[in-house]
């Protein structure tokens, strides 16, 4: 399957659907919904999976009003079966989903539309908190907004993405942002590149287990964005205070694993010259890196070598 940006009949379309990284992670109060608002800053990578949209010549007929019908006829999917046992509980198919959903009630849907098969080529670790699914439902979104015509603006995809998952509208979004909110309120902040080395250790811990756990801190002092703004020297290549990840010490205490890899990243710091830490709720943990190091592959390939898990070089997006 090539690439080709083109969204003409018998369209093959690959996409990259990137991974992000927290720099921070503050949680700054629960909220009414029994959500909680958080702080922090993604950095968009150019590592992830890729999505093939295959737009075939088959012209399906709307009929009716039952979003789920649609979609099953307009929709396959392939790649993700290992992800969910049942494939509407996949975020790629929960995103188109929700796009047709919109479609209809905003009287978008037209009487026919082309038939979409998607391909999953997943390359990024799940529950790593590296937002894999949500790019994917992310990349869904606006690549099917273009394919069937429907014309939503970005700020319409963010609220349809926002009902998906509170990671999905910084995909959408597509660019370095500051986070508030449950995620989904987004101001565009302009970083300097960087490379990372991230590792993915084999662990995963319950996101609503972590959310409940008596030694969450939940009641950081939220910071202005001007404030973020200025202070990225606090957070961009070093970490200190009052920028941190409130998960982390959660995470380390329960999955061992996510411990010795973070406490690995640590020992190299004085090298990298940057400080080691976990994204989101873990259990991917990163080391942002000097430029010169960033250089220099084969120190780069005996550090990956010598990790206590799988290890990768990326870079911001």
């Amino acid at each position: 399957m090539t690439t080709d940006n083109s969204l003409t009949s018998k369209a093959s379309i690959t996409r990259l659907s990137p991974a992000k990284i927290n720099l921070f992670l503050h949680i700054v109060g629960k909220r009414a919904d029994n959500y909680h608002n958080l702080q922090t800053v993604f950095r968009l990578l150019d590592w992830g999976d890729y999505l093939h949209f295959l737009v075939a010549d088959t012209v399906v007929a709307i009929k009716g009003q039952d979003v789920s019908n649609i979609c099953r006829q307009l929709l396959t999917l392939s790649g993700a079966d290992t992800i969910t046992s049942v494939i509407e509980d996949n975020l790629i198919v929960k995103a188109a989903h929700a796009l047709l959903a919109a479609a209809l009630q905003s009287k978008k849907l037209p009487k026919q539309l082309p038939q979409v098969c998607i391909g999953l080529d997943k390359r990024l670790p799940m529950g790593a908190g590296l937002g894999g699914g949500s790019s994917n439902a992310a990349t869904t979104l606006l690549t099917l907004n273009e394919i069937w015509r429907f014309n939503f603006t970005q700020d319409e995809l963010i609220k349809i993405g926002a009902t998906i998952g509170a990671d999905v509208p910084i995909f959408i979004f597509g660019q370095d942002a500051i986070a508030m909110g449950i995620g989904e309120e987004l101001t565009a902040i302009n970083l300097p590149n960087q490379h990372y080395l991230i590792l993915t250790p084999n662990a995963h811990i319950n996101t609503a287990t972590l959310f409940a756990h008596p030694k969450l801190q939940r009641d950081i002092t939220p910071l202005s964005i001007q404030t973020i703004e200025n202070q990225f020297d606090n957070y961009l290549q070093h970490l200190t205070a009052p920028y941190h990840n409130v998960f982390t010490p959660v995470v380390t205490s329960l999955a061992p694993a996510v411990d010795e890899a973070l406490d690995y990243l640590k020992s190299l710091e004085k090298v990298a010259l940057g400080t080691a830490r976990m994204t989101g709720s873990g259990s991917a943990v990163f080391l942002p890196l000097e430029a010169s190091i960033a250089r220099d592959k084969v120190r780069l390939a005996k550090w990956i070598s010598a990790a206590p898990c799988a290890g990768y070089v990326v870079r911001s997006l």
